[in-house]
């Protein structure tokens, strides 16, 4: 499937907004460069949406849908020529489940066909994943300060159903990521990584 492109290890991680993804992103790279790992980073490409002019959140188009799919699975086979871990904040299956909580925050029902065919995007390159996190929502934290936010909370449980849902129907394995402390998951994610790498390093040596 990768032809000449040698695949890295890749850990990715998705969930509702404001739910700790970027910060353990963050400490997992840290982690990692001060193991000497060289490690590349795929970042949220929401804010880029909206200043392209795309509708992001509650505005959700199939469109704005596909724009970011397509477009998240071109940065992160380009960041595979760059390291040996490529630590992605939002994996695919994430815009297809706020694209499904837009929906159903807006009363309004998915093209079936339009539906297929972001699934069978969604589906064929979350194979690439080594390791999949989803966060899990904890509405007594309130939204991060660091960035604009979405303040409708019931539309941030609309995204945390959906993204699960999304994992759930197309049989994505994964882990979850809890809002009260990454310290277990951190470990979890070194170990693994370390062992990928570890492997690799056997197969070509």
């Amino acid at each position: 499937m990768t032809g000449e492109v040698e695949k890295p290890v890749v850990v990715a991680v998705l969930g509702a907004h404001s739910t700790g993804k970027s910060a353990f992103l963050a400490r997992l790279t840290h982690e990692l460069r001060r193991d000497q790992v060289q490690v590349a980073t795929v970042a949220d490409l929401g804010e880029e949406a909206q200043r392209i002019g795309l509708p992001i959140l509650r505005n959700h188009t199939w469109a704005s849908t596909l724009w970011i799919i397509t477009r998240g699975i071109s940065n992160e086979l380009e960041a595979w020529l760059h390291a040996d871990v490529v630590l992605v904040d939002r994996a695919v299956p994430d815009a297809l489940g706020y694209y499904r909580a837009a929906l159903a925050h807006r009363g309004e029902h998915p093209d079936p066909r339009v539906q297929a065919r972001l699934e069978t995007l969604v589906r064929d390159h979350s194979t690439t994943y080594d390791l999949l996190y989803r966060t899990t929502l904890d509405p007594d934290i309130p939204l991060g300060d660091n960035k604009p936010r979405d303040p409708d909370q019931t539309f941030r449980h609309l995204a945390d159903h959906h993204v699960a849902a999304v994992l759930h129907d197309l049989a994505l394995p994964h882990r979850l990521l809890p809002s009260h402390g990454h310290d277990h998951a951190l470990d979890d994610a070194l170990a693994f990584i370390m062992s990928k790498l570890s492997e690799a390093e056997s197969n070509t040596s």
